[in-house]
This record gives C-alpha cells, structure tokens and sequence, in this order.
C-alpha cells in the first residue's frame, strides 16, 4: 500500500544547533504509527514541520501523492493535518465549544455565531470520546483530564485524513485511554492515518500497526509491532539496554520515624474522617483513578485547596498550613503535576529556578545576592540530582522534561525540604529520563527524604511504593503494603473500595 504521507530527509537547526539530521518517515492510510524516542531526540520538532508550526531546512513532505510546503498551521489543517499537541493550546478563559471551534466559528445564515449548532457538534465529539462535562465553563476551571479531551475533541473536529496525537494519554486514567483507542480503531477503519507519540510502550503494542525511532535527531528504523518488542525498542530508541526501570525496595525498619501525619481529614463534609502516617525514608504512593481526590488530598494538606477538616503534624508538632509556604518553611516541599505552568519559571535559567522560594540564603548587607555564592549552590545542587545542562545559566526551557523535573527537584533539596510531594512525577518523560527519576528517588530515601508520590501510572506505583493509599470519592478507602500492592488490590478498591479510616 502505498504511504499516504512521506516525509524524506528533513533536516532542521535553532540557533546553528541542529536537531533533525536528515529524517524520514512514511504512514500509511488507516494506521496508527507509533513514533518513539527520548526526550530531544526531534519528535515534537518533526511533527511541527509536518503541522506548519516550523519550516524544515531541507527534505519534503508529501500528502496523497503531492509534495507541500506549509507556511503556518492553517496550511497543514487545509491539507488535513491535525494535531493534538503534548502542551495544550487551550484558552484558559473560554469554554469548551469556543476552544473546539476556536478560528474555525460556525455561522449561520445571517453571518451570527451559531453557538447552538458549534454545543450540539461539541457534545457529539465528547459522546464519541465516551465523555461528559460541562461545556459552559472556563477551561481553566477543568481538570487535566478533562482539557486533554477538549484537545482531541478539537482535532477530531477538524476530519483530518492525517491526525497526530502528541502524547495524548499522559493524563488519563486506563478507562479513558481505553475509550480514545477505541475512537483510534474507528478512525482506523475510516481510513484516517494517525502518528502516535507516546512514552508508554504498552500502550504502542496495544494500539500501533508500525513503529519509527528517532534518536539525538537521527532516523533509527521502522519496525512492525508484531515483529519486535520492548526490549529492542528501548535499545533502539537510547542506544543500550536498560535492564531494570525501577531500582530495589529497601527492607524498611519495622518502626520508623514517622514525619508527615493527617488525621481527622475531610476532603468534604459528608466524609467520613480519614488520614495517614508517613514514615521516613519511605516512598508511600497515592493511586486511584482521575478525580479521586488523590492530588485534592495533598493540596488541601498544604493548604492550597479547601477542605472540611484537617490536622497536620509535621515531626512531631501540630501545624496549620494556611498557603504552600507555610509548610515549605517546615521542610515540605511539592512537586506539581503539571511541571511546566506551576513548578517552573521556564523562561529563568536553572540558577534562579533553583534559588526561587530561597533568595534569602544568599543575601548579603541585607538586600544585594551573593552571586558567586548562589552560582556554586546551584552547581552542587545539580550535581546531587544529576541536571543535565551546559550550566547554571542555561535557560529552564531547554532542557528535557526529566532534567526539568530535577530542577523542582533541586529547587526544594536547596530549600532543605525533606518531605517532598511528586504529583505525576513522570508525566511527558521518555523511558530513560523515568528510570533516573526512580533511581534519584530511591537515593533520596535512603538519605532520610520522606516521598509521597501520587501516580495515574500502576507499573510505577506497584513498582516504587513501598506503602500505598488507595483513593476513591475523594478519601481513602485502602492502605496496602508488601505483596498485597498489585494492579489487581490497586484498581479493585479504587473502584469499589470500602472505607478505610487511617493508613498507616
């Protein structure tokens, strides 16, 4: 069959760095086609030259036959590319019809929005993505989740023949992922070709015909999923092997010192009281599906989301933590979920991404910052947590999205934070980056750090946790430990748990 899109020896450089050496690629139609590698190894770059959103240098692309060369975005949608970008390209202040149709408004015959034929058309794209929402208000006002289904719904609204889904199922639980394969196999079987990034490889054998691997910018191969498998994927996509993602479970001491509670927590007022304890030098995991109150839990902890009740001891001493910065000042730290809009300034370098929250270190005579001072603080803070990056001046937003994460993960060991909150912690991070992430975590507690992690991703809770609170409605219903933590216990109570006061 031949391709219904061709993309031969594209090449692209930023600031006389190239990134893109010569790449090639061919989808057919009705296929999804996996494309994989690292962080920087030029996916993002190459699916925006094939969306207009970048020009190549050299190489060609052609659609049906017919060589194209996209000016900007609107040329590629008029070819029938559509995209579902990696970072949402929502207006946080319009609704959900006006983001779907946004540029691209129905009118009727007298020139006027049509905004009821734009709602019936919304509602149809969410039923056909097995969803419901309100469609009224502000995207903002929704959750991760729920604005990753707008973001289809809008590209699916566009009855591409070529759609690219950008990671599309960083935020979803396996119930909505399983939904969106299931539109994927409809669109299949209309035809449509689709390109599909993502760093689950599971999900890529589930749902891909055929898989192309980049690396450092070079077009590795293209492999039948029936003909490969996880093992040789990884290899072609970091150049190695990597034996084991997650690093050993520590026997813990049957008694330790417990430096995080909460009790008498109410996430809403017809709850019924529950909490847990959490120990030092432990990992203790918070799973359960989207909208089971996991991340709401630990926000209202710090005070950053309201709740009915609460109470907090921090080693020992109650604490009342009106905002974030009170419980950071008591050695707490959170790690956000989405990394990019509330955990970094991306625009700063990593210097000043690490010393946010904690000029006051490096002042002298009271008002001026002792540069020299703060510049070999941030040094040795990215040695401890292995940054990657030319510098301590290397602007945040171009370094990967594992090194990033080390960067909020610097920011707090600098604040000497030993309770550290990571929401989705590997959330849009390529295999590589995932297994460093575990690694650095487990080198943390065996250092004294207390972690909480709060995951969608099972492999990484069953695999990194050494306790688990199950979350369903808003509270916990469950705590498992040792053999009883398996994918089965997990999603068995988080949807049909009972109550479970106090873990710990």
């Amino acid at each position: 069959m031949d391709p219904i899109l061709t993309i031969k020896d594209i090449e692209k450089s930023f600031i006389g760095v190239k990134v893109l050496h010569g790449v090639d690629l061919d989808v057919r139609a009705g296929e999804v086609h996996a494309l994989l590698g690292e962080n920087g190894a030029g996916k993002s770059t190459l699916m925006k030259i094939l969306c207009g959103i970048h020009s190549p240098d050299t190489g060609t692309i052609t659609i049906a036959g017919q060589e194209r060369a996209f000016r900007h975005y609107d040329d590629a949608v008029a070819a029938g590319v559509g995209i579902v970008f990696q970072e949402f390209s929502l207006v946080p202040y319009l609704n959900a019809v006006e983001n779907i149709f946004l540029g691209r408004e129905l009118r009727n015959k007298f020139g006027l929005l049509d905004k009821r034929a734009m709602s019936a058309r919304a509602i149809a794209l969410l039923d056909r993505l097995g969803v419901q929402m309100d469609l009224e208000v502000p995207i903002g006002h929704l959750s991760v989740a729920q604005q990753q289904f707008i973001e289809i719904a809008k590209a699916l609204s566009l009855e591409a023949r070529i759609l690219v889904l950008d990671e599309p199922t960083a935020t979803l639980t396996p119930n909505e992922v399983e939904h969106l394969f299931e539109v994927m196999r409809q669109l299949r079987e209309q035809g449509v070709a689709m390109v599909f990034i993502s760093h689950h490889l599971d999900e890529i054998f589930e749902i891909c015909d055929r898989i192309s691997v980049l690396r450092d910018g070079h077009f590795v191969g293209t492999r039948a999923v029936v003909e490969t498998d996880i093992d040789q994927l990884v290899e072609m996509m970091v150049g190695r092997r990597i034996e084991a993602n997650f690093p050993p479970k520590p026997e813990k001491p049957p008694k330790s010192e417990v430096v995080l509670e909460l009790e008498d927590f109410r996430l809403a007022r017809d709850h019924a009281p529950g909490g847990f304890r959490l120990h030092k030098g432990e990992i203790l995991g918070f799973a359960g599906l989207v909208g089971s109150g996991r991340t709401e839990t630990a926000l209202a902890m710090l005070g950053a989301h309201k709740c009915a009740s609460r109470k907090v001891t921090v080693n020992g001493i109650d604490r009342n933590f009106r905002e974030p910065a009170d419980a950071l000042a008591c050695g707490v730290g959170l790690l956000p979920e989405s990394r990019k809009t509330e955990g970094l300034v991306t625009a700063f370098s990593v210097k000043h991404n690490i010393s946010l929250n904690n000029y006051g270190k490096y002042r002298q005579a009271g008002v001026l910052i002792d540069g020299p001072r703060e510049t070999q603080s941030t040094l040795d803070v990215m040695g401890r947590v292995s940054v990657k990056a030319q510098g301590p001046d290397t602007p945040v937003e171009t370094l990967s999205g594992g090194n990033q994460q080390k960067v909020v993960i610097g920011r707090w060991i600098n604040h000497h934070a030993n309770i550290l909150i990571f929401d989705e912690p590997t959330r849009g991070i390529d295999v590589g980056a995932k297994a460093e992430i575990y690694h650095l975590m487990r080198e943390l507690t065996e250092k004294g750090y207390a972690i909480i992690m709060i995951s969608s991703e099972l492999p990484e809770i069953i695999g990194m946790c050494d306790r688990v609170c199950v979350f369903k409605g808003g509270r916990i219903v469950r705590e498992l430990e040792g053999d009883a933590i398996t994918p089965e216990n997990v999603m068995k109570h988080a949807t049909a748990g009972e109550s479970h006061a106090l873990a710990g």
